[in-house]
C-alpha cells in the first residue's frame, strides 16, 4: 500500500517555537524531525512501502516520486523551501495526479498530511472549499473522495487546543469525512517541541505501520514471518451485529492442492509472506514494479543462520505447482503460493478468502477436505485423469431454476403477450397456454401482485369475445375456464392462491 506525505510549506508553518532552551524552532523544523522519525521506522519495517514525498502551499510539487529509498526522502526533507499561503484543495488535485500515474484507481494509498492547522486566507482555503462544495460543477469538483481507497492521516503540529478555539478542527473533521472517514486526526499533546511531535508520530507509527508479525505452523514445522502490508480488519456484513475480524498471528497450514483445481479465486486481499529469521535485501526498484524478492538467499545471507521453513515452504510450492490452504482465524481461510516475477525471482504471497466456512463453492467445506490417503480410491484417478473438483451441492441453486422475473415492464408484457398468442390457436396450444399461463400465475402470486391475475383475466374474457365463427368450440371453454380460475386466484383465498397449484385444462368431449 503506497504512502503519499503531503508537507505543508506555507509562511504559517515558519511560525517560530520557544522551547525550554535558547534555540528557536519553527513548527516546519518539528514536521521534519516527526517525518525523519516516521521513515527511519519505515526504513527498518516497512521497506517494500513505496512513498513519495510532496510539499504545497498555493502550489504543489512533487519532491519524491515514490521510492524505497528513504535516504532520498529525508534528503529532500532537509532541503525544504518556504513559500507563500495554504490551499489544501489545489494539493489534494495534485495527490490524486500522482497517485493515478502511478498506480491507477484500483490501488489503496495512505495520504499523510502534515500541516498546522492554518486553513488558508479567502479563495483556495479550506475553509471556502469546503462551504462551495454544492455550488461547483461537474468540472470543478472537490476532489474528494479520491477515486482509489484512501486512508488519511492529517497531522496538525498544533495542540488540540489551539485548533478548537477557531473552526480549524471542525473543517480537518470535514475533510477526513470527505475522504472516507477512513483514517485519523492527530495533534501535539501538551505545549509544542520535540518530544511532543515525537509522540505523535509514534501514535502514527503504532496505528498504520506498526509490522505484522506471525508464527507460520505446518505440522511440528514453524517460521516467524512478517506478512506486508498489515492485514486489515474484515467486518462481515450479513451478521445481525457485524465484528471486524482480524487474522490470527498464528497462520496453520490445513492441507495442500494442486493449482488447477484451486484456479484463480475471489480474494479480499493479498500480502507478501517474508521470512524474519532470513534479512533479505530489497534493493530500490521502479515504482510501478511489484514487490520481488530474491528466489533464494545468498551464500552471505545465509552464513550462520538455522535453516528456515518458509524458504523451504517457498521453494516447494513453486517446484511442485501447489497452493497450501492456511487458516487464519475461526472459520476463515486464505491460501499461499509461489508467485514468479521473472525467471529470477519470486515471491511468497498470501490471499485472503472471504471469512467463512465455505469461501469457495466448488471447494465445499474447507473442513470436510481430507488427505488423499484417507479415500477409498485415487479422487484424481491413478493417472490424473479426473478430478474431485467441483464439489456438487446438495441444494439446487435456485438461479439454476426457471424462476421468473420481471425487472421492466418490457419483460411482464412480452410474458402477457406470450399468453395471448397461444390462446389464439387453442386447441392445438392448449399444453402450451396452460405452461406458461401457471408460470405467469405462480410469480404473481410470489410478488402478491393480484392485480395483474385479474387483469389477464379480464384479457382472456376478451379473447374469447373475439373468436370468429370458425374457432374451435373447446377454445371457448378454455378460455372462460383459465380467466375464471384467475379470478379466483385473485382473490387471495389460500383454497385457490396456493403457489403449488397448477390450473389444469378444463376437460372436454366433441368427439361426437
Amino acid at each position: 500500500m503506497p504512502t503519499v506525505v503531503l508537507m505543508d510549506v506555507s509562511l504559517s508553518m515558519t511560525r517560530p517555537v520557544c522551547l525550554d532552551g535558547s534555540e528557536e524552532f519553527q513548527r516546519k523544523n518539528l514536521a521534519v524531525h516527526g517525518l525523519n522519525m516516521l521513515f527511519e521506522h519505515m526504513a527498518s519495517n516497512y521497506r517494500l512501502e513505496f512513498t513519495a514525498l510532496m510539499a504545497f502551499s498555493s502550489l504543489w510539487e512533487l519532491l519524491v516520486p515514490f521510492t524505497r529509498d528513504y535516504n532520498a526522502l529525508q534528503e529532500a526533507l532537509s532541503r525544504l523551501e518556504d513559500y507563500d499561503k495554504t490551499c489544501v484543495e489545489s494539493a489534494l488535485n495534485g495527490v490524486n495526479n500522482v497517485v493515478q500515474q502511478e498506480w491507477g484507481s484500483a490501488c489503496p494509498c495512505q495520504l499523510v498530511l502534515v500541516t498546522d492547522g492554518s486553513l488558508g486566507i479567502g479563495k483556495g482555503s479550506l475553509r471556502h472549499s469546503l462551504q462551495t462544495l454544492k455550488q461547483r460543477g461537474e468540472d470543478k469538483k472537490f476532489p474528494l473522495p479520491f477515486p482509489f481507497p484512501t486512508k488519511l492521516f492529517i497531522m496538525c503540529v498544533a495542540n488540540a487546543e489551539e485548533l478548537q478555539a477557531t473552526d480549524a478542527m471542525d473543517n480537518l473533521e470535514e475533510l477526513l469525512r470527505l475522504s472516507g472517514g477512513d483514517g485519523q486526526i492527530f495533534t501535539v499533546d501538551g505545549p509544542l517541541c520535540m518530544k511532543s511531535v515525537q509522540g505523535m508520530f509514534g501514535r502514527l507509527i503504532d496505528f498504520a505501520y506498526s509490522p505484522f508479525h506471525a508464527v507460520l505452523h505446518c505440522g511440528n514445522l514453524s517460521s516467524d514471518v512478517q506478512v506486508f502490508p498489515r492485514p486489515e480488519p474484515v467486518v462481515v456484513d450479513d451478521e445481525v451485529e457485524p465484528m471486524p475480524q482480524t487474522v490470527s498471528t498464528d497462520l496453520e497450514i490445513v492441507g495442500f492442492l494442486e493449482i488447477a483445481d484451486i484456479s484463480s479465486p475471489p480474494v479480499i486481499s493479498r500480502h507478501l509472506v517474508l521470512p524474519i529469521a532470513v534479512n533479505k535485501d530489497v534493493d530500490e526498484v521502479g515504482a510501478g514494479a511489484t514487490d520481488e524478492l530474491e528466489e533464494e538467499p545468498s551464500a552471505s545471507q545465509m552464513a550462520g543462520k538455522s535453516p528456515n521453513f518458509c524458504v523451504l515452504l517457498h521453494g516447494s510450492l513453486k517446484v511442485e505447482g501447489m497452493v497450501a490452504l492456511v487458516q487464519l482465524g475461526p472459520e476463515w481461510f486464505g491460501m499461499l503460493y509461489a508467485q514468479a516475477d521473472s525467471k529470477k525471482k519470486s515471491n511468497l504471497m498470501m490471499s485472503l478468502f472471504e471469512p467463512g466456512p465455505e469461501p469457495l463453492p466448488w471447494l465445499g467445506k474447507i473442513s470436510h477436505l481430507g488427505p488423499i490417503s484417507e479415500a477409498a480410491e485415487n479422487p484424481y484417478g491413478e493417472d490424473d485423469s479426473k478430478s474431485p473438483f467441483p464439489v456438487t451441492p446438495q441444494a439446487k441453486r435456485s438461479y439454476a431454476q426457471n424462476v421468473t422475473v420481471w425487472i421492466k415492464a418490457s419483460g411482464l408484457q412480452t410474458d402477457v403477450q406470450k399468453i395471448l398468442r397461444n390462446a389464439r390457436k387453442l386447441p392445438d396450444k392448449t399444453q402450451t397456454f396452460y405452461k406458461e399461463l401457471n408460470r405467469l400465475r405462480k410469480a404473481a402470486l410470489a410478488f402478491g401482485f393480484w392485480e395483474l391475475l385479474k387483469g389477464v383475466a379480464e384479457l382472456l374474457e376478451r379473447e374469447c369475445t373475439l373468436l370468429p365463427d370458425s374457432a374451435h368450440p373447446d377454445a371457448a371453454f378454455q378460455l372462460t375456464h383459465a380467466a375464471q380460475q384467475l379470478k379466483l386466484a385473485s382473490t387471495g383465498d389460500s383454497q385457490y392462491a396456493a403457489f403449488d397449484h397448477n390450473i389444469v385444462p378444463m376437460h372436454t368431449d366433441f368427439s361426437s
